[in-house]
């Protein structure tokens, strides 16, 4: 048994030997394992090549979908990529901008050093505003140059007995110059404030920087009431032929006043707020003169758009007519009144005697009111034509003498009572 069995191994041992082919001395035993894995590859592309030789397409058409399969799957490769990118940028700013809040320990740190850096830094500037008597902010900001615009001079006086306010516009100096020439024609305005009913102004000083007043006027106010209102003085620069400049003002506080005793003083002039133009109204009326028989017509047609007046929101209006020649009141006519109206019809004539020689040297002055049975009757605006008149008022007056005989109806804007008479109150 043995022996048989020793031999079966011989002869085992034998055919492997001529099995296998002689390797070389080099060859090593991996080769069998590789040789399966070729074997493996070969037999799924054989059975791909077989499954695609079963489909019923043309090679050209297989090959054009395997290059549109390619692109689509290029094409979501690139869409995914670029999505990434979009979230990593967007997750960077995040951080960037949560880094202005956030800190981390360097930032602490590098904090930590630029805080006590700049308290040396502190102390140093301390030590030298210590040395210079400066305070914060002054070596910063240097102080802006004041603009000069004069000085007035005023005085103010109490009437107990009457309660009375006086106040005494002596003279202004060291005025800018305005105008053209190097000069300025000024006057004052004053009034109290907060109520701004009676208001004053000063007569118009031509062509001057150093003007003397010496006017007095008078407010009735009860001294209970006195300490709560404030005196305002602004000097204007007349122009006859646009609006008047503010060259700057004074406010007095009534409660800062002893009226024990006159009080008489100096101030600079400090820039005024613009006020605002309310509006007042217009007015139409109709001049027609007949030289041969020397009569000039004025016809009060309307009014529109009056300034409010009455606490319920309206006001009696009124017209009065002035015939005026240098500075004087010739005659004064004056129409009916209208109540309970802002929009008021009047269709009044007024006639005056002018000789022809005198034409040329009248002024018309007209002006609205409101009637008030208690107290004076405020005025709302004026408006006059004639000499020394400017703009549309001098543009109608021009009119009706250009042509005799005929009646010529305009429109014109209502101003302040103390602008028109400012203007009447200069002669050329």
């Amino acid at each position: 048994m043995k022996l048989s069995e020793s031999r079966r191994e011989v002869l085992e041992e034998l055919q492997t030997t001529v099995a296998a082919p002689a390797l070389p001395n080099n060859a090593t035993e991996t080769i069998t394992p590789g040789g399966g894995k070729d074997n493996h590859f070969s037999k799924l592309r054989e059975k791909f090549m077989n499954e695609l030789n079963k489909i019923p397409l043309p090679p050209w058409a297989l090959i054009a979908i395997a290059i549109v399969a390619v692109l689509l799957i290029l094409t979501c490769c690139f869409c995914v990529c670029k999505k990434c990118l979009l979230k990593k940028k967007n997750k960077k700013k995040g951080k960037e901008k949560g880094g202005k809040n956030a800190m981390n320990m360097k930032d602490v740190k590098d904090l930590g050093k630029s805080t006590k850096d700049q308290a040396l830094k502190d102390d140093d500037d301390d030590d030298d505003d210590a040395e210079t008597g400066l305070t914060d902010g002054e070596d910063k900001e240097q102080p802006k140059e004041v603009e000069k615009l004069g000085k007035l001079q005023y005085s103010l006086d109490y009437d107990f007995q009457n309660n009375q306010l006086m106040v005494g516009i002596i003279q202004a100096a060291e005025l800018p110059a305005l105008d053209m020439g190097g000069t300025s024609d000024p006057y004052v305005k004053l009034y109290l404030m907060p109520d701004k009913k009676k208001k004053y102004e000063t007569k118009v000083h031509r062509k001057t920087l150093n003007p003397v007043f010496n006017e007095q006027f008078t407010f009735k106010v009860p001294y209970a009431e006195l300490g709560g209102k404030t005196l305002i003085l602004t000097v204007y620069d007349f122009d006859r032929f646009s609006k008047h400049d503010v060259i700057g003002d004074v406010k007095v506080q009534m409660n800062t006043v002893d009226f024990g005793h006159v009080t008489e003083e100096w101030r600079d002039l400090v820039s005024a707020e613009k006020e605002e133009q309310e509006k007042l109204g217009d007015i139409c009326f109709s001049l027609r003169y007949v030289p041969t028989a020397g009569k000039l017509t004025v016809v009060i047609l309307e009014a529109k758009n009056l300034k409010k007046m009455d606490v319920g929101g309206l006001s009696d209006p009124y017209v009065k007519i002035h015939l005026m020649q240098n500075g004087k009141r010739l005659k004064k006519k004056k129409t009916t009144i209208k109540k309970n109206t802002l929009n008021p019809y009047y269709n009044e004539s007024f006639s005056f005697e002018v000789p022809f020689e005198q034409i040329q040297k009248v002024q018309v002055v007209v002006t609205v009111l409101d009637y008030d049975k208690i107290g004076k009757n405020d005025a709302i605006g004026k408006v006059f034509v004639g000499y020394n008149s400017t703009g549309a008022e001098l543009r109608h007056w021009s009119d009706m003498l250009a042509n005799p005989r005929r009646p010529i109806a305009q429109w014109h804007t209502l101003q302040l009572e103390e602008e028109v008479d400012a203007m009447l109150a200069v002669k050329k």
